[in-house]
């Protein structure tokens, strides 16, 4: 989950002395989200992704993503004109809206240049958040601190501020995840519920997979017709996906989304994310209700189950 904290001139040998090897680096934030929110921007991959660069000269691509307890993280930094920086992160621990733990190991051209243990505390309420991050860090091949500091510093400005433009929806449907996924991710039954009460969808394209998309309609009760074009970026069955949400085909982008599915007690929790381009287009969303109109569409979507 690190953000360029190496330094990118990395030193291959060891330090002679032992002097700014290990530190324990503490980072707070004040969050204006919900404690719910700020968890899943901190823990859903499409929303790390987001937030992971410490500035526009970072590029992180992302190779590996499985956040649960025994999953790992694996995402490359990329300067131009230096060498590549890779982060294994590793969870070992997730109470979700509470604490999470995760080691992580930082490497630069197969030479490992730190270890450590991170821990983030979150409390809060439904207006306000707070997250804590305590870093126990180990240099191995040189004084990386400073540059743990950058980077964290950078990424979790970062965090909030995409934790202040993020919705998050959440609903328990009483059918198992096989089940709610397969009308999901069938491009017969997708649009048979996807939207508000009173909404229908017009398909032009559809293709539910990892580097397809789904062009289409949607037309409010009074006939007016929203164009839709939602991109998808990642796909992993019974699990997750992620895409992003244009106006209009080929249109501007105006939010990062993604959806999971978790099963409990033989039902299937789902969690539709959405991390909106600006926090203007966030509060302009707000206004008009997508709140409500998005839990309207996973209703639509608990009723379509059970008719099945």
């Amino acid at each position: 989950m690190t953000q360029n904290l190496a330094t990118n001139d990395a030193t291959r040998a060891a330090p002679d002395d032992r002097k700014g090897r290990f530190a324990t680096l503490t980072f707070e934030r004040d969050v204006a989200a919900p404690l719910a929110v700020l968890w899943e921007a901190w823990t859903a991959p499409a929303a790390r992704a987001i937030w992971a660069a410490p500035s526009p000269s970072v590029t992180v691509e992302f190779l590996e993503a499985d956040t649960r307890v025994g999953g790992r993280e694996v995402s490359l930094c990329k300067v131009e004109g230096h060498p590549d920086i890779r982060c294994e992160c590793g969870w070992l621990a997730l109470q979700p809206a509470l604490c999470s733990v995760n080691y992580e190991v930082i490497s630069s051209e197969g030479v490992t240049q730190s270890v450590a243990l991170v821990t983030a505390d979150i409390s809060g309420t439904h207006e306000r958040s707070r997250l804590v991050v305590t870093v126990q860090l180990s240099s191995l091949a040189q004084d990386m601190e400073a540059g743990y500091r950058e980077g964290f510093g950078a990424g979790l400005d970062n965090l909030a501020g995409a934790a202040e433009r993020t919705m998050v929806l959440q609903r328990v449907i009483q059918a198992p995840r096989s089940i709610v996924w397969g009308a999901w991710m069938n491009p017969e039954t997708l649009p048979q519920w996807w939207g508000p009460e009173g909404f229908s969808c017009r398909t032009k394209r559809i293709d539910l997979r990892a580097g397809g998309e789904w062009v289409f309609d949607m037309i409010a009760p009074d006939g007016t017709v929203f164009p839709n074009h939602h991109l998808y970026n990642e796909v992993r069955p019974e699990e997750r996906i992620g895409y992003t949400l244009h106006w209009g085909e080929n249109g501007p982008k105006h939010a990062d989304a993604w959806a999971s599915f978790e099963d409990q007690d033989g039902a299937t929790k789902v969690t539709l994310g959405m991390v909106f381009s600006t926090a203007a287009e966030f509060q302009e969303a707000k206004g008009f209700g997508a709140v409500e109109l998005g839990l309207q569409t996973l209703g639509k979507l608990e009723r379509f189950v059970a008719s099945r």
